[in-house]
Parts: C-alpha cells; sequence; structure tokens
C-alpha cells in the first residue's frame, strides 16, 4: 500500500524504467523539439492535477513552477516555486514563463485569446493554443466534432429554440447559420420571432427530454439541467443567455466509457486502455480498467483520439468520455488534459497520465501506456455530508490504505465540502475475465464505501442554475 500526496521527495539520480519509451503509432508531423529535454515547467492551476503532475515529475528530474491563486493548494507544496496569482492573470503567466521552458495547464478554462501575446513573444505552451481554442467550450467541441464527422449527440444551440431556421448540419443546426444582427438577448428579454408567439420552438428533429449545458465552466455535474418539457425549457431560458447554452438529445447508453490518449511533438499518439466509468449524482464514483467491452468498441475509440489529436495538432494529454449504447460510441466531453478517469495509470500502467504530460511538456520520450496488471479499480473519495473530525478522518483513511493492493492518494485540500474530490483509492485485481473483474469490483467497491461512503443530497445544489 501506498499514501500519495503528503510530502515532498527528493529528486532521484536517473530516470524510473517504468517509462521506458515505447515506439508510438501516429503520424509524423514537424513540431518544435527542444535540443536537450527540459529542467523545468509550468503549470497553470494548483490543485489536485496540479499536485499530482508535479509529484510525476520529480521521478523525471523535472522541476514543476505553479501559478495558483491559494497559497494552501495542493500543488504548492510539491512544486519548485510558486507564483500566487489568479489564473486568468496573463501578467502572472509571464512570470511563470520565467521560471521555466514550456508552460501547461491544469483545466481548459484559460484566456487563450489573452495569452495569444505571450505565445506571440516566443512564451510555449503544451498543448499549444490553436489546439486548445476548439475546446475550451463545448459549443466549440461540438462544432470541431462535426468538422471531424466523429460521433457525438445531436446538438444545437440554445439561442436556436428562439430562431426557427432549417438544419445545415449534421448533427447540428447551428452550423454555418447567420444569427439576426440584433442581441438575442438583452435588458428587455431574448429575442422572439413573431411565429413563435413568444414561446421557445425546438427545432426539427428534436423531442423532450432534452439536457442543457453550459458551454463553459461546466464539470462534475455543474452547468447541466435536464429540460423533460416545455416549462422547463422557458424557465432555464429566463435564468440563462441562450447564447452561453447549448441543447443535446438525451442519449440512452448502457455504460459510460473513457479513454485518455496523448500525443508528442513529432505526431506519435499512444492511448492507455479503454476505461468504464460510473457516476452518482453526476459526478465520477469508480472506475474499471479495462473496460467491459469487445476490442471493435476499443479500436473505434483509439481512432477517434488519433483523429482528434492529429486534427489538432494536440500535444499533450488528452482525455474523452463516450456513451455507449444502441447508438454505438458517441463522444460526450472531450478534456483537453489530465483527467480523473486517468487516475487509476498510476500504479496500473507503465507511465501513467501525469508522468506522460510531463515528458511530453518537457521533450522526453512519449512513455509506454501499457497495462501493468490484469485489471484495476479507482474509487473517488467524496467530501461527505458531515464533516470528520482530524482523528476519524485518519482512522478511517488508515482503513483504506490496509486494504490489499491499495494506494490511497489524499489531495490535502483545506476545503473540505459535500461531494468535492478529496482524493482517490486505486485497487489492483487479480481477475482475468470481465466477470472475474465485476465480481472483483463489487466486493472492493463495497469495501471501500464501509469506510468511506457516498455523499447523498447533493445534486441539487449542484445542478440549480444561477
Amino acid at each position: 500500500m501506498r499514501l500519495q500526496g503528503l510530502q515532498h521527495r527528493p529528486l532521484p539520480t536517473q530516470l524510473p524504467n517504468r517509462c521506458d519509451p515505447v515506439r508510438s503509432w501516429g503520424v509524423q508531423r514537424p513540431a518544435p523539439v527542444p535540443s536537450q529535454p527540459l529542467s523545468s515547467i509550468g503549470i497553470v492551476g494548483g490543485g489536485q492535477l496540479a499536485l499530482m503532475l508535479a509529484e510525476a515529475a520529480v521521478d523525471l528530474c523535472v522541476q514543476v513552477h505553479v501559478q495558483t491563486p491559494l497559497a494552501d493548494d495542493p500543488a504548492v507544496r510539491v512544486a519548485a516555486s510558486v507564483v500566487q496569482a489568479p489564473l486568468e492573470d496573463v501578467d502572472a503567466t509571464r512570470q511563470l514563463a520565467e521560471r521555466c521552458g514550456a508552460i501547461s495547464f491544469e483545466n481548459e478554462w484559460v484566456p487563450t485569446e489573452r495569452l495569444q501575446s505571450l505565445a506571440d513573444q516566443g512564451i510555449q505552451f503544451l498543448p499549444g493554443l490553436d489546439s486548445l481554442a476548439p475546446l475550451v467550450s463545448k459549443r466549440g467541441q461540438r462544432e470541431l466534432l462535426d468538422r471531424l464527422n466523429l460521433p457525438s449527440p445531436r446538438w444545437c444551440g440554445l439561442e436556436q429554440v428562439l430562431l426557427p431556421l432549417a438544419p445545415t448540419g449534421a448533427n447540428s443546426i447551428s452550423a454555418g447559420m447567420a444569427l439576426p444582427a440584433s442581441p438575442l438577448w438583452n435588458a428587455s428579454g431574448p429575442y422572439r420571432p413573431p411565429e413563435s408567439h413568444g414561446r421557445p420552438i425546438l427545432p426539427n428533429g428534436f423531442r423532450f427530454p432534452l439536457m442543457a449545458k453550459a458551454s463553459r465552466g461546466g464539470y462534475d455535474g455543474k452547468g447541466t439541467v435536464l429540460v423533460p418539457d416545455l416549462a422547463s425549457l422557458e424557465a432555464l431560458l429566463e435564468h440563462v443567455l441562450p447564447t452561453d447554452w447549448i441543447l443535446e438529445e438525451l442519449v440512452a447508453f448502457e455504460q459510460e466509457l473513457a479513454l485518455v490518449a496523448c500525443r508528442d511533438r513529432h505526431g506519435n499518439v499512444a492511448c492507455w486502455p479503454l476505461v468504464q466509468t460510473h457516476q452518482h449524482q453526476q459526478v465520477c464514483d469508480w472506475v474499471l480498467m479495462p473496460a467491459p467491452v469487445n476490442h471493435a468498441v476499443q479500436a473505434f475509440a483509439r481512432n477517434v483520439a488519433a483523429s482528434l489529436l492529429t486534427g489538432l495538432d494536440y500535444v499533450g494529454v488528452l482525455a474523452i468520455e463516450f456513451f455507449y449504447g444502441p447508438a454505438g460510441l458517441q463522444v460526450n466531453e472531450i478534456a483537453p488534459r489530465t483527467h480523473n478517469s486517468g487516475h487509476i495509470t498510476i500504479e496500473a500502467c507503465r507511465c501513467s497520465q501525469f508522468a506522460q504530460q510531463v515528458r511530453l511538456v518537457a521533450g522526453l520520450p512519449i512513455g509506454s501506456t501499457d497495462p501493468l496488471v490484469p485489471a484495476a479499480l479507482m474509487v473517488n473519495l467524496l467530501g461527505l455530508e458531515v464533516p470528520l473530525s482530524e482523528a476519524e478522518q485518519g482512522s478511517r483513511l488508515d482503513a483504506l490504505a490496509a486494504l490489499p493492493a491499495a494506494h490511497l492518494h489524499w489531495y490535502g485540500k483545506a476545503h473540505i465540502a459535500p461531494g468535492r474530490k478529496l482524493g482517490h483509492i486505486t485497487l489492483l485485481l487479480d481477475g482475468r475475465t470481465p466477470t472475474e473483474q465485476s465480481i472483483e469490483r463489487e466486493r472492493l467497491l463495497a469495501e471501500v464505501r464501509r469506510h468511506w461512503p457516498l455523499a447523498e443530497g447533493v445534486a441539487a445544489t449542484k445542478n440549480a442554475v444561477h
């Protein structure tokens, strides 16, 4: 067993063997490659993803400098140095660049337009700002998937319920449409054509129920609203700016899957095993590797990832969440960064998603994504409804760490709230078949939940529209 994230470790004298270079498949494209690997990189963000990036960098002899607003953020205690400033502070990012050779991001909510001035001055961002631009909003992601002809749920911009126009694209009715010169939303309310009699109209082919999603900033169920009928749609329009939201058909799916993939500066692409994810109140509860699906589904997911990474000329780690059901495999969301579904790779694969991201940003050879074990289970530890005393929390964490083949990661967050991700535990499985792995998963999940139960009753506050 191993407890991660509690103390700083000294730099080793050589690289570990777990991340041996691998011959990856992909498209060879010219890209800026440093003559020597970088000894330091920067991360905009200081949460648990930045923490695990910094921990992985220690083993690779790479220093990580972070930009984060809070002095007690998880990554601060491991970082080589900290620029304490808001994530959108471009001047602070300039200071960060003075300490490192390249900069990456903990999440995709970055001011790409404002950072362009730094890129124009020679500051290197990986992934590049042009690669990030289509991914920073859900609307941009859906438009990108349409352009690449990759499968995703049928969608439209929320403003289109106020504009009864004919469809022009495969999945989207908004692609290529000209909006009226007047604002869709102003002090007097939304624009509505005379034919609508003041009521929204669903575009052709759309039926209730639908799912509404905020174009920016939504995660873990935040910024998503189920729209079961016309009255719910009208209520949503009263509270949000329509052009900041999209509507999607409600997908009937049997499983939720995720694939973490990466691409280096030479165009080589590598993928970790496809995983199954399970959500509780729209927050990831557990992840099982490998996903219990046939090889054709895994191959198709890898092809989608290769198309996205290559089409974007993307350098770094990227995660894709899928729906899998009667309509086949459909892309739900794209996360241009390390991802919760990839935490399982720290113990279960030769090179973790975090070590890989450090490697790709620093210009080190791409590492092997091969699994080390037949299967693994990762369980998120979310904030409980009733706060625990320090002694009770420590007792529960000790019990979790004592489980067979368990690896506990505690992020050390100063603020604990119900439903917030506070840590995770990975358990290595012995089962060789999907049936054996399912039985083992159920047994170990019950053990974890005996010591750390799921918080209930937090969905209503997360999903409210303000």
